[in-house]
């Protein structure tokens, strides 16, 4: 499964590969469908420092038996963006999903900090059960906060946060709007570079028509015109629905 071809790639991309031996994330996915879930073996994966190994343990480890110590241990040991964006699922799953991203957005840590945006942008997509309220009041203010942090990986995980929340329907994407363009005033680089791409896609006629024609679907439980009753899936029902592939994170 080594690949020295992956591992250019992967180093292309800015993730580190003096540990790693260029397997892709799908054929991980495939391998750890045929392992039996332990967080025993996932423990032992991490402890080995290798960047796949570490990948295939945040899969193979039972959400269930995830607790805070473990997730402290292992953010803090995150030192690539795909590590970073990869085992976020499992944390985001957990009964203190919520929590920890505020939490490690406030972190000065690269890439903890761009752990607790990557979560905001996945409950955005996976958390059918948060509503308007919850994205405006918890995740706005630390959008705010910090999207002056110049980190590379950290302003995308920003930008990422803030244009999946404005994709979520058309009450989060007036308020996202609003965000983005007070951003864009702001003489902060990185603030300015956030707001602009993000009123670039939520302002589209793309994700306009897409949200219009969404209608009720994917709104949250407090929006003032709800149609049937919300369906919990993945984090807000805390059973982990991933996807086979890498998804686009920047």
């Amino acid at each position: 499964m080594e690949s020295p071809k992956n591992r250019a790639g992967m180093a292309r991309y800015g993730i580190r590969v003096d540990n790693a031996l260029g397997v892709s994330v799908p054929d991980l996915r495939k391998l750890a469908k045929r392992i039996a879930p332990s967080r025993q073996l996932a423990e032992q994966l991490w402890a080995t420092g290798n960047h796949e190994a570490r990948l295939l343990a945040g899969f193979i480890c039972p959400v269930e038996s995830v607790d805070e110590e473990l997730a402290e241990a292992w953010v803090a040991d995150f030192d690539s963006w795909d590590l970073c964006d990869q085992v976020m699922d499992l944390f985001a799953s957990s009964d203190f999903g919520w929590k920890k991203a505020v939490e490690w957005c406030g972190r000065d840590e690269e890439f903890v900090r761009r752990t607790g945006f990557a979560m905001f942008a996945g409950f955005a997509v996976h958390d059918k059960t948060a509503g308007n309220t919850k994205f405006i009041r918890t995740c706005f203010p630390q959008i705010r906060k910090h999207a002056g942090d110049e980190r590379n990986f950290v302003k995308k995980a920003v930008n990422w946060a803030l244009r999946n929340i404005g994709k979520r329907n058309e009450v989060l994407n007036a308020k996202a709007i609003e965000v983005a363009r007070a951003l864009a005033e702001r003489q902060s680089a990185s603030a300015r570079w956030i707001g602009h791409d993000a009123l670039r896609e939520l302002t589209s006629e793309k994700i306009q028509k897409r949200l219009i024609a969404r209608g009720g679907r994917k709104r949250g439980p407090d929006h003032r015109r709800p149609r049937g009753p919300v369906k919990p899936t993945s984090y807000g029902s805390r059973k982990r629905v991933l996807p086979p592939g890498r998804r686009r994170t920047e």
